[in-house]
Formats: C-alpha cells, structure tokens, sequence
C-alpha cells in the first residue's frame, strides 16, 4: 500500500518501487529467497501483461484513439523497426555484442510498455492527440516486437527477412480481426443480457478480454492485440454497471502489475549487474537519443505534426515491465549470452524509467504542451438495464467542469421516453420539477426505455459539454462545434436562449418556418394573461392595433419586468423600434408580420 502511494504521488512508475521490492527479497537480499525459473517467470508475466492490456484498452477513450490510429499504426510497425536496426547497430558496434545478441536487445527494448505508459500519461495534463497516439502505441507494438524476439531466439540465423515481415503483417491481421470481433460479440451480449447480480458484470467483462487473447493464439494471431482491441471494444460500448467494471480492472492492472515486477525483482541477481551496468547506458543512450527519436521523426513524418509534439514522443516511449518480460524469451530458448542480455535490459529499463518518468512533466511544460484546464469534464454515465420492463437505470455524476452546472431539468430536452425521476445533492435525495436548477457534484437517476437508451446519453453529454444549447447551436459532443460553448453562454446571459437559438439557426439555414414565440417569464405570466384575455374582448380593429403596436409591453419589455396595466386591463402601448443591422439582434432582420405574441 505505501509503495502504491508513493507511486501516485511521486509520479514515477510503479515499476521502480515493485522491483526494489523483489530485489529486497531475492538474491543478494534481506530475505535471500533463491529463485531462477525464468520459464514461470515467463509464464505469469504473459498472464500480467494480458491483464495490463485489458484494463489498459477498457480506459481507453474512443473519441482520442480514432484521430490518432493511423499514426500509431505507423508509429508501432515502422517505427519499431527503425528503433530496432539503429539499436541494435549501436549494441553491435559500440558495446562489443553480437549480431544476434545486438538484434534481440533492439527488438526487446523498442517495445514502450503499456503499464508504464498508462500509469504516467494519465497524470501528465497533454493534448488528447499526444496522449491517443502514446496510448495506442504502446498497445499495438507488442504484437510486432513478440514476433521478432521470438524469430532472433531461434537457432541458426533468420533467413527470408521478407517471409518474416509477411508473417507479422498476417498475425497483426488475425489478432485485430478476432479482438474486434470479440469485443463487439461480447459488448452486444453484455447489454442485452441482464446477469443476476451487478458484480459478475466486471468478470465477464475480464473474461471476454482473456478469451480474446486465447483465440488470437489458438488462431496463429496476436493475442496481445487481440485482448488490447477487445477491451477498448468493451471499453466504449457503455456497458451496464462501467464505474465498477472499471474499478475492478483497475484493481486486477495493479495486482498485475506488483505480482510480475516482484516476481521479476526476484529473477535477477544484484552482483551480477555491476558488470552490465555501462553497457547498458550506453545501449540505453543510443535508444533514448538517437533510436526513438529518429524513428518518431521518419514514421510520423506523413501526418505532419508539430515538431515540439514528435519531441515530446520521442522522450515519451517509456519502458517497464514488458521489455524484461520479453528478455526471459532466450534464457528460455538457451540463448548463448541471454543471461547478459537480460541484465543490460534490467538495467537500462530501471536507469531510463528513472530518468524519463520524473522528467516527462517539465518537458511538456518547456514545450508549452498542455491540455485546457477549462475543458468541460465528460459525465460519469453508469448504465444498469432493466430487462422485464424493457429499459434502463442511468445514474449520472456532475463533474465540476461540467457545462450541466446551472442547466434546468426542462432544459435537458430529454427524448419522449426519458425522465429525470430523482437527484441526490449533499446526501439528500429529492424529485426534481422542470424548473430544478442542477449543480456541480449532483447525482441523477434517469429512467429511459429501451429505443431511446442511446439517444438520452447521447444527449446527457452533449449537454455537459455544451450547456443548455447543445444541439441548437451545434454544440456538444454529438454536434459539429461550429459555435463557441463560452460565446454561447455569454449571449445566453444578455438574452431569450429560445430567440438566439432560432435566430442562429436561420442563419446557418438550419431552421425552417416562422420564428417560435419566446417563452413568457414566470414573473408576467398572469399579466400576459390578463392582456390575452382583454385583446379578446376588445373588436378586431382594436385587437389588431394593439398586435402591431404594443409588442413591446409582451415580447420586447425590459427583462424581469411585468407590463404596466391600463384601466382598461390592457397593456400599456409601447412602440417597439424595428432592431436590425448592427443594432439589433444579429439575424432578426426586419419582420413584416409584426412581433410574435407570447402565449
């Protein structure tokens, strides 16, 4: 627990400290425990790493991801084999290894891995296209560094380069197409079935993801990526009861996680690392300097991304766990010089994550590289169906940045279907009328039926980000953005929403037919009535003077005021100027109908 707080806090990956644990108790340690299997090593460290995935692929964010695949495609194929000749290059020619021994260094260290990536990317305020494609990576180049290290451990030398490229592009392809698969099969089973108790949700949702692994092996595919896909499936297909499914993975990433970096501490032995220690520095330095950056630089080349973003890449692809993992494959296979290979891999991983995890953070900084802290917080949407009535429970959180702070619950415009039955705010829980205005930190009970499940979330997050307008002024999530939510809020303020919104809309020619009536404000309702009531008594002559010449007492008043009554009951004339141009409402234009009256 304390090293799990002080990974947290410190911002170093968790890697560091489990290791020193391991370390502590193995060889040359306090305890002395005597182990050097690195066969089960191997073993429970593929099984951590699937967990890992998962748990990394179910807290990946659709939205991030889709803009940035193509670049991490890229970035994970052609860029792994960039890294892996320029590393192995400088392994061969400046530490003395052989070829290879040089080449499976290469391909074990080009790996970035996804425990330490997640752990610290999440913590580090960066643009969701930095963090997609860093995130992507490090899930997808397992697959092709798996390939090639188990290809550099075999016997003999690795013959028909061109027959081993085919082979990766075919076991990538099996992988993605059952992962996908998988996650969809599982995603539409999960949702349209309801299972006896809320608690097997986050099982089954951990099931399907290990079983995607074990059909892209069965299959000759990646199952590295098989799982990967698979959970970011899952991930994005808002399952019934996600908070907790999400916690449960989280808590079975981090489990993953100690079980293997202890077990890993315990495989190496201290003393022997003293005399791979340069090397390793200087392997690392070739990696770090030259290999990640020059393979950023050539594969990203296409996309065009700022320079100061490929830079911040290139110190970004952090190591851990799985590039150790990964070195037990030739102590494994018998290897002549595994045993090295592994201690320069130990090595150059913890000195490296060391330097890089701390540092991450200032460098953004230097690079003015920062994510908008006044971006509207996504809701926290927890979904549990109701399968004898045919609907849904949605419970929704209130994030403080959100845009619903301030929206009404008749301003939410919920489809025909949906209701809002219950809020809870500071512990008390209360049935909200239309007029309930919501607030940061409440929490909503939504009923919805089945048909417009979809469409009600779709719309509760289009309004936590684009406030009350979302959808009139084409803002939100689900919306094209074409309007500024703050310019939005600020117009909102100085006038009727239900006018700008028409208003807007004429303008982008969104809207058809007449201008809407503007809603009467609580504070004249019975005046306005009074006034329809003595327009109606009076002669059509009269009754159509008073439409055209006191509009303003109805629709044009200053806000917050009733109209002045007449003996008569009538309202006060008051002429409205026609207001167009600069002076008016932008887009009102002239009306030769006359004002609207308010009903």
């Amino acid at each position: 627990m304390a090293a799990v707080r002080v990974s947290s806090r410190s911002g170093l990956p968790s890697l560091l400290l489990y290791l020193g644990i391991g370390i502590a108790l193995g060889q040359d340690g306090i305890f002395d425990v005597q182990f050097d299997n690195a066969e089960l090593t191997q073993v429970i460290g593929y099984a951590a790493l699937v967990v890992i995935l998962a748990e990394g692929g179910l807290g990946t964010k659709w939205k991030e991801v889709r803009p940035a695949l193509p670049a991490a495609a890229v970035l994970s194929t052609v860029g792994v084999g960039i890294s892996v000749g320029v590393t192995a290059a400088g392994a061969h020619y400046l530490v003395g290894l052989e070829w290879k021994q040089a080449l499976i260094i290469g391909a074990v260290v080009s790996s970035t891995d996804a425990a330490a990536v997640f752990s610290v990317l999440r913590k580090v305020p960066l643009p969701s296209r930095i963090t997609g494609v860093l995130e992507a990576e490090s899930g997808f180049n397992d697959a092709p560094v798996v390939i090639l290290v188990l290809a550099f451990s075999t016997v003999g030398p690795v013959e028909h380069w061109y027959v081993l490229i085919g082979e990766i592009a075919l076991e990538l392809a099996i992988g993605a197409a059952i992962g996908l698969a998988a996650g969809w099969l599982g995603a539409y089973a999960l949702r349209h079935v309801a299972l006896p108790a809320s608690g097997l949700y986050p099982i089954a949702v951990m099931a399907i993801a290990v079983t995607a692994y074990a059909e892209g092996a069965i299959a000759h595919g990646s199952g590295f990526l098989a799982v990967y896909l698979a959970a970011m499936v899952l991930g994005n297909s808002k399952l019934p009861h996600w908070p907790a499914t999400r916690g449960f993975a989280d808590g079975l990433g981090w489990l993953a996680q100690i079980g293997m970096f202890v077990l890993l501490g315990l495989l190496v032995t201290p003393h022997d690392l003293l005399d791979d220690f340069w090397p390793a520095v200087v392997v690392g330095l070739v990696l770090t300097v030259v290999a990640r950056p020059l393979s950023v630089f050539l594969s990203l080349a296409p996309f065009r991304l700022p320079k100061r973003e490929k830079t911040l890449m290139s110190w970004a692809g952090l190591r851990g766990a799985v590039p150790i993992i990964l070195a037990t494959i030739p102590m494994v296979a018998g290897i002549d010089g595994s045993t090295r290979v592994f201690n320069i891999v130990f090595v150059l991983v913890i000195v490296y994550t060391l330097i890089q995890g701390p540092t991450l953070p200032w460098l953004a900084k230097a690079l003015k590289i920062a994510e908008d802290p006044s971006e509207a917080a996504d809701l926290g949407i927890e979904s549990a169906p109701l399968e004898r009535l045919r609907g849904h429970l949605l419970s929704v959180a209130i994030p403080a940045k959100s845009r619903m702070h301030g929206v009404e619950v008749g301003e939410l415009r919920l489809p025909a279907g949906s209701a809002v039955t219950l809020v809870v705010r500071d512990g008390t829980s209360f049935v909200p009328a239309p007029a309930t205005v919501l607030r940061r930190g409440d929490e909503l009970l939504v009923v919805s039926t089945d048909p417009v499940r979809d469409a009600t979330e779709a719309r509760l997050r289009a309004v936590g980000e684009g406030g009350k307008l979302a959808g009139w002024l084409n803002t939100g999530q689900h919306a094209a953005g074409v309007v500024d939510g703050d310019a939005v809020a600020r117009l909102a303020r100085a006038t009727h929403l239900d006018r700008i919104a028409h208003t807007m809309q004429r303008l982008s020619g969104a809207a058809d037919g007449p201008e809407p009536a503007p809603k009467a404000r609580r504070g004249s309702a019975a005046a306005a009535r009074a006034a329809g009531a003595a327009r109606a008594a009076d002669t059509p002559g009269r009754a159509e003077a008073d439409r055209r010449g006191t509009g303003r007492s109805e629709t044009g008043g200053r806000r917050g005021k009733s109209p002045r009554m007449e003996k008569s009951g009538r309202p006060e004339a008051q002429n409205r100027p026609e207001r167009h141009g600069d002076g008016g409402l932008p887009g009102a234009g002239d009306r030769s109908e006359g004002p609207t009256a308010r009903r």
